[in-house]
């Protein structure tokens, strides 16, 4: 889903590989293909409550494929996560705060930040968080097929996050990769919403007539468990996204 809209932020001239032509595991592989390039590293294993029934396989795509890319590359973004964080602090998560993963999913991207860092200390982790976009499954498209099949979904509403539309995102990574920033930086929508408020903003939008009912995380009952509050925001003047509203305009937009 990022990495298509990384490709058009590109243009000519950038390279894109599948998981069927380039595995990040697959060290000799990596090295073949990426040695001495720029890489915007949007591989990774996303499926969070899968990871919790298999941290193993979490960890080789989300470290240690990391690593492969970091050692090789001349340059890597590497697209981490607000999951970084267990969601305690009050107020939105800049760079400098502790991390402290709640979940398998997290632990690995964060050792997967500090492998790039460690192979590659001149690269960026960029962490963002709720991803939506044209390019693939995603809260936004769940919510519309729902919302077709019944006339009422129930949304969390005590998890608070900044939604990001991945072709805002993918800009602003390209732009970050012809520069020379390092270490870490927040790169995520303005503003800030639950996936309750999400889900009745989409709803509104796309003219769909249905009810959007709370219900709490611990209800959900997930295997994975998740940050109560994932707002990111930046202390070291990253790139400023629209307001997540404006997100998913654009995005309704390029789906219509």
């Amino acid at each position: 889903m990022l990495g298509r809209d990384v490709l058009r932020a590109a243009g000519a001239g950038a390279v894109g590989f599948t998981r069927a032509e380039l595995d990040v595991t697959d060290a000799p592989a990596v090295r073949e293909a990426l040695a001495g390039s720029v890489v915007i590293n949007c591989a990774g294993f996303t499926d969070v409550d899968g990871a919790e029934a298999d941290p193993e396989r979490a960890h080789e795509v989300n470290a240690q494929g990391a690593q492969n890319v970091a050692e090789v590359a001349a340059r890597v973004i590497y697209v981490s996560t607000d999951y970084v964080f267990d969601g305690s602090k009050p107020g939105p998560y800049v760079e400098s705060d502790p991390v402290n993963p709640l979940s398998a999913y997290g632990r690995s991207k964060l050792a997967g930040e500090r492998a790039t860092l460690t192979a590659s200390p001149h690269s960026l982790v960029v962490r963002t968080a709720w991803l939506f976009g044209a390019g693939g499954g995603n809260f936004v498209a769940t919510m519309l097929r729902l919302g077709e099949e019944r006339g009422a979904v129930r949304v969390v509403d005590d998890q608070v996050g900044s939604p990001t539309f991945t072709g805002h995102l993918a800009d602003a990574l390209w732009a970050l990769a012809n520069g020379g920033r390092h270490g870490f930086l927040h790169v995520a929508g303005g503003g800030s919403c639950s996936w309750f408020d999400f889900a009745r903003a989409i709803f509104e939008r796309a003219g769909v007539e249905c009810t959007v009912e709370p219900q709490t995380t611990a209800e959900l009952g997930r295997p994975a468990l998740r940050p109560a509050n994932s707002v990111l925001r930046s202390e070291r003047d990253a790139p400023e996204l629209p307001a997540w509203e404006e997100g998913l305009d654009a995005y309704m937009g390029v789906r219509v």
